[in-house]
């Protein structure tokens, strides 16, 4: 049953490369250098305000793992599951209850079990194929009790999740460039400092680059967070062109030595075409001066919103390609189960999860960890 059902998972599309716009920038430029001077008429929005220096960061201590985790000494696992509690507790009790209450497989039962299962978020097209299963068990034993169910569900889930998702994949020679998407509020900016303060521990060196040059204190706040962090941030003025600070970033990331590139980009509203096109606009200028980069395109999710997540990755992912989701406010919901509605319903790998405020509660996606989490 398991493998006829495995063929219905599809697998994860293969990104397009950047189309075949031409913008030619000249070898050699330098960082500080007037990118409006270097780039294509395309990009050339306003060339007094696009001057993108590198800022010299101030040498500090890199931050701390969030204060309960070293206080408690949990292990991440434990910290997961609780962050996990209100989807984990409010499935768990619906569960139970129906079955409790419930005497037969039939109609009524399905269609209450159908219900929770939405509820959590898993998705329309999960929850069919757990109800499939379910049936086609629950027609051999006949009875069924709560355990048996979530050991089913269980089960489902961890074969649509199928595997842990690929790890970040950078080139051999030169730096990986990672541009970080999402809409506003959903913790990009943070998620960024993260993920640097990740790379770091790993023993590479980032460079940070504000592209967010649309929404006022974007710069400063990942200004702070560079300094923190002891690594060098490119930026300019808010409403400066922010494909000519991302191409500056490339180019200070090459001559330097940078392992890895990460720029932060404007929150776009999903539903703003003028606003994603601006989007690809930086997409295209990165490529031409780095041909395959960036090579991670990382859309930022807030957990609390669930099935509009879906949508959110379903637009930026036509528009860009995306390489791996971010899926952030997972301690806050009751709704963990969009995990899973966005790695079926789009074939997109789940590359982190944010439980958290610390520097440590962002963390590589474990299927088979979030699964036990979620349903232990």
């Amino acid at each position: 049953m398991l493998k006829g059902l495995k063929k219905l998972l599809g697998l994860k599309e293969e990104r397009p490369g950047p189309d075949d716009e031409t913008i030619v920038p000249p070898a050699g430029q330098v960082v500080d250098q007037d990118p409006a001077q270097a780039l294509a008429p395309e990009v050339q929005q306003e060339p007094a305000k696009t001057t993108a220096a590198v800022s010299g960061s101030v040498a500090a201590s890199a931050p701390t793992v969030s204060p309960e985790a070293a206080k408690s000494k949990v292990s991440w696992f434990q910290r997961l599951k609780r962050s996990l509690s209100k989807t984990r507790t409010s499935f768990q009790e619906k569960i139970e209850a129906l079955v409790g209450t419930s005497h037969a497989v039939d109609e009524e039962f399905l269609e209450d079990l159908e219900e929770i299962l939405i509820q959590t978020d898993l998705g329309v097209r999960n929850t069919r194929l757990i109800i499939d299963h379910f049936q086609e068990i629950a027609r051999i034993e006949q009875e069924v009790k709560p355990g048996k169910l979530m050991e089913i569900i269980k089960e489902m889930v961890l074969m649509i999740l199928d595997e842990s998702p690929p790890p970040l994949t950078f080139p051999e020679q030169g730096p990986g460039v990672i541009l970080v998407v999402g809409v506003n509020g959903v913790g990009k900016t943070t998620t960024i400092a993260k993920l640097a303060w990740r790379l770091q521990q790993q023993g590479k060196k980032v460079l940070l680059a504000a592209a967010d040059t649309f929404r006022a204190g974007a710069v400063e706040q990942l200004t702070v967070w560079a300094s923190r962090l002891g690594t060098e941030l490119v930026k300019s003025t808010i409403g400066a062109d922010a494909a000519a600070v991302a191409f500056d970033a490339v180019i200070a990331g090459r001559s330097r030595g940078y392992d890895v590139v990460i720029i932060d980009t404007a929150g776009r509203f999903h539903t703003k075409h003028n606003l994603m096109e601006e989007l690809n606009k930086i997409y295209r200028v990165v490529g031409r001066e780095y041909p395959n980069a960036p090579h991670e395109i990382l859309l930022v999710l807030d957990a609390t919103t669930g099935q509009n997540a879906v949508a959110q990755a379903q637009t930026f992912h036509e528009s860009l390609s995306l390489t791996g989701i971010v899926l952030t406010k997972l301690d806050g919901t009751a709704k963990g189960g969009i995990v899973v509605a966005i790695r079926e319903e789009l074939k997109i790998p789940v590359k982190f999860i944010g439980i958290g405020e610390g520097m440590d509660d962002l963390r590589p996606f474990d299927p088979a960890e979030f699964v036990r989490a979620l349903m232990s």
